[in-house]
């Protein structure tokens, strides 16, 4: 690594790119986080994102406290944000039991 180099900066240049819909920027941020007030749900849908389209995948099973570990959020507040993106129709959720780790599925209803 090159003498002077911020720290880091050498891993990210061979990390893969994430693609993300434009509208998540443009539109579905100033949306959650300036009118709906909830920056923790476009964390979470973000993160979310990319375990299921930035992998390829069409649905990810995360635990609550994995979500809030790679968030930096509360598991409450990760909480609420699952609620209000489960209303919003932007995220599913799925268990096969009360006490299995959910599946979730991130949903892109702007593009029909």
């Amino acid at each position: 690594m090159k003498a002077g180099a911020p720290q880091g900066v050498h891993r990210l240049l061979w990390q893969p790119l994430l693609y993300v819909d434009p509208y998540i920027v443009d539109t579905l941020m100033p949306d959650l986080v300036g009118h709906d007030r909830q920056p923790s749900a476009f964390l979470v849908y973000l993160y979310l994102w990319r375990q299921t389209h930035g992998a390829a995948a069409p649905h990810a099973q995360v635990a609550l406290a994995d979500i809030a570990e790679a968030t930096g959020l509360s598991k409450r507040s990760v909480q609420g944000a699952l609620g209000r993106l489960a209303k919003r129709r932007l995220v599913t959720v799925s268990r096969a039991s009360i006490t299995a780790v959910p599946v979730y599925s991130v949903l892109r209803p702007w593009r029909r």
